[in-house]
């Protein structure tokens, strides 16, 4: 076969207009990037949630079962169900699921046992638990989860009444669309995730499938950890990765802060800048530490953190809607983006994301307790 002098020119025509296009594609995906990290930069100081709902139902008890209170997004939503459960008159208990299956069992069992008018899952997924699930339903005991499953909302199947989350995709979406935006558009990415939980898995799937979309970035290694055993595994594992990866590992993407809780002492060992690569964003919870590592720029750089305080006055607004047998509220609060240019602001002096959006008096106000 012979090619001539005008077969070949229209061939490089081609595959000019082809370079362009997927060069085009990578400038659109870039620029859609860098918009979309900025609208969830942008202060938290409105309210869009519930503004009818039923008064308050009297002298209730609830239990709070952490699935582990050595997690910081868990421990702020727990501070904020009792600072809500005061609010409304009423009695929270917490029991803590010490960060193992056998563990949550255990709580669960015990606070069943307590026979109390609700019980809050904090932090673990409702198919792991499900002979406890059926039996808070035997006893008539409405169940309001917090990060227990992949979707905010009802999910009957299971006996929950409501789920109290941001949108698992939105969440994700926004903390790799930030390693996107900051790479521009080069990111080599590890992402760490435990598939104990369904919802971990569900996210760091989704941060993958966004990374795999940005032509220039890579994802380099899925890293299946134990969140449970951060502070023994991510040491060796941190190590493991800059022998494997140096420095094409730009980004590190998590479910969770926790993670990065021990990733720092390797990095500085290995001579790594805490505002260097790789850079650490969590998609999740947004704890004290995290806080504290974002604004002194030390191994993280953001975190997408849950409205964890707001969150737990969610959680006994839902319960009260059980109580009351009417619909959940439907709320579901937008993702929000922190890093070290707006780490002081919504909250972030005290270290958690708190909107300045008035959600107490709000809810107050719904209750009838204001």
């Amino acid at each position: 076969m012979t090619f001539n002098k005008t077969h070949w020119a229209a061939t490089g025509v081609a595959m000019a207009v082809l370079g362009l296009t997927g060069a085009a594609h990578a400038d659109e995906f870039l620029d859609m990037a860098k918009k979309k990290v900025a609208t969830a930069t942008m202060a938290a100081d409105k309210w869009d949630g519930p503004t009818t709902g039923p008064k308050a139902a009297a002298g209730k008890t609830i239990v709070f079962v952490a699935a582990d209170m050595k997690n910081g997004g868990i421990v702020g939503v727990s501070k904020g169900v009792e600072e809500g459960g005061k609010a409304i008159g009423w009695t929270v208990r917490v029991i803590d699921g010490q960060g193992s299956v056998s563990g949550r069992t255990a709580a669960l069992n015990q606070a069943l046992a307590l026979k109390p008018a609700g019980i809050v899952v904090g932090g673990f997924d409702t198919t792991e638990q499900k002979a406890a699930f059926e039996g808070a339903a035997k006893a008539g005991v409405p169940l309001v989860g917090w990060h227990s499953g992949e979707k905010p909302g009802p999910n009957e199947a299971a006996g929950l009444f409501a789920n109290v989350t941001t949108t698992a995709d939105d969440v994700s979406e926004a903390a790799a669309l930030w390693a996107v935006a900051d790479s521009g558009g080069k990111a080599g990415v590890v992402i760490f995730t435990d598939s104990q939980y369904a919802i971990a898995v569900y996210k760091a799937k989704a941060m993958e499938a966004v990374i795999k979309k940005c032509g220039g970035c890579t994802v380099l290694s899925y890293e299946d950890s134990p969140i449970a055993e951060s502070s023994t595994r991510m040491p060796t594992l941190t190590s493991s990765l800059l022998q494997r990866f140096g420095d094409k590992w730009t980004h590190s993407l998590a479910i969770n802060d926790l993670y990065f809780d021990f990733m720092g002492p390797t990095l500085q060992t290995a001579g790594k800048k805490g505002d260097g690569s790789p850079k650490a964003v969590s998609a999740g919870d947004g704890s004290e530490a995290a806080y504290q590592r974002i604004r002194s720029k030390r191994y993280q750089a953001g975190t997408v953190p849950e409205p964890l305080n707001m969150q737990g006055w969610q959680i006994i607004d839902e319960m009260n809607r059980a109580f009351a047998k009417q619909k959940w509220s439907g709320y579901v609060p937008k993702v929000h983006l922190v890093t070290p240019e707006n780490v002081g602001k919504d909250g972030g002096p005290k270290n958690l994301f708190d909107p300045d959006n008035g959600y107490r008096n709000q809810y107050k106000a719904i209750w009838g307790t204001k």
